[in-house]
């Protein structure tokens, strides 16, 4: 099921796209459009699910001009370069892609690394993890840009923007405050502007000296909205969700019927609350029974600030990537990259990201990635499985040795 990498946009048959949700969809440049040229037309596929020869060929030399961009601009990257098996040459097929040098997540816990000027930085978000160091990213405005639209033309392709009626939000995430400056508090206000804005509540009320979880707010919240029948979007934290309705329930509240046009998008884990997660399938038909938002309308959502591409599940609750990057998955003894179906360290491919050197990054999420059609939900690409989190040993060598490329390259 070949998609064509024709960049023209579709005519609509939808209603106007909201002026705030529209701004993400504008046409945008690379920083160097002679350096960047193909980079610049891969990240101008609308299609999210684009597949076939064209696109591979189009991704590698997009990859090719990445990996010669952070080289020329970060020391470091440079010096990972020079010690890979290929010492810098170009790749010459998708093949080739577990071939790359990539830099391990935590590695960015300890390190800043940068591959424009500070003066160019738009942006400095970091991860919401509950404990220890917290990674840090930095985001030109190419690269913040263009992971926006990433996104806008997922959700757009879900039929998710589009429409007019102001919705309700209950977003499962930290309440805003001056300095606060985690992703997922970020991504989330970002998603209220594809549709309006009725009102909004948060579930990690901010108390002036941090942040608490408020249960009786998000009741009261969603009884409100099921009262009123404006659409309702939830998003953010699956976790705070789950609480919300188990409290339902110990108040001995009957189910409410949310508008049927709702949607939920989960995006992050349990955060520190792993003894209480419900089983996705659990948590959807909770959601489904207590909210009655249907289930082809509950979505979960893979990413990380190391690496801000959106992998958002499909209808049948896979999460499939996208055109604009590739996934490997590697053995956690030996790192070697493993076929369909089994299980190791997800690495993430990409070659859009312009301000870090971080278009090649391992994760310590354990996954196994699929063919497309083990999925049945007719989109193209593979999908992946997440399996929870490795163990932090090997994590820990992959960052040390990373440190020792970093040394005198400052």
């Amino acid at each position: 099921m070949n998609q064509s990498t024709d960049t023209t946009t579709a005519a609509r048959s939808a209603p106007p796209v909201p002026p705030l949700a529209a701004r993400y969809l504008e046409p945008l440049q690379v920083p160097d459009p002679a350096a960047l040229a193909h980079v610049q037309q891969l990240l101008d596929i609308v299609e999210p699910y684009t597949v076939g020869e064209e696109a591979d060929a189009l991704f590698v030399r997009a990859m090719n001009e990445s990996n010669a961009w952070h080289d020329a601009r970060s020391p470091f990257h440079q010096r990972l370069s020079a010690s890979a098996p290929r010492a810098g040459r170009p790749l010459e097929s998708i093949t080739e892609l577990d071939q790359l040098p990539f830099i391990h997540a935590n590695f960015f816990k300890a390190h800043e690394l940068l591959s424009i000027p500070r003066e160019e930085v738009q942006l400095n978000v970091t991860s919401s993890g509950t404990t220890g160091q917290k990674s840090q990213m930095f985001f030109d405005t190419w690269t913040l840009r263009s992971g926006q639209r990433m996104v806008a033309r997922i959700l757009d392709a879900n039929g998710w923007i589009g429409s007019d009626e102001p919705v309700n939000y209950l977003l499962s995430n930290y309440q805003p405050h001056p300095g606060l400056n985690l992703g997922t508090s970020f991504t989330d206000e970002y998603l209220c502007h594809f549709a309006p804005v009725r009102s909004a509540e948060y579930a990690l009320k901010n108390t002036g000296s941090g942040h608490e979880f408020d249960p009786f707010g998000c009741v009261r919240a969603l009884l409100r909205f099921a009262e009123e029948g404006a659409p309702v979007r939830i998003l953010g934290f699956p976790a705070f969700l789950s609480f919300t309705l188990d409290r339902m329930r110990e108040l001995g509240l009957p189910p409410v019927r949310l508008n049927p046009e709702s949607l939920v998008l989960f995006g992050g884990g349990w955060k520190g609350h792993a003894d209480r997660q419900v089983a996705r399938p659990e948590l959807y038909r909770r959601i489904h029974e207590q909210l009655g938002i249907p289930d082809e309308r509950i979505r979960d959502g893979f990413g990380a600030v190391e690496h801000s591409v959106l992998y958002l599940e499909c209808a049948r609750h896979h999460l499939h990537v996208p055109t604009w990057s590739r996934m490997l998955v590697r053995d956690v003894r030996t790192l070697a990259p493993l076929p369909y179906g089994e299980r190791g360290y997800a690495q993430f491919v990409t070659p859009y990201i312009t301000s870090v050197p971080a278009q090649s990054v391992l994760m310590g999420d354990l996954v196994s990635q699929h063919a497309p059609e083990e999925c049945g939900c007719g989109l193209p690409t593979p999908w992946f499985t997440v399996h929870g989190r490795a163990g932090l040993s090997r994590n820990r060598s992959c960052a040390i040795a990373a440190a020792e490329l970093l040394k005198g390259s400052a």
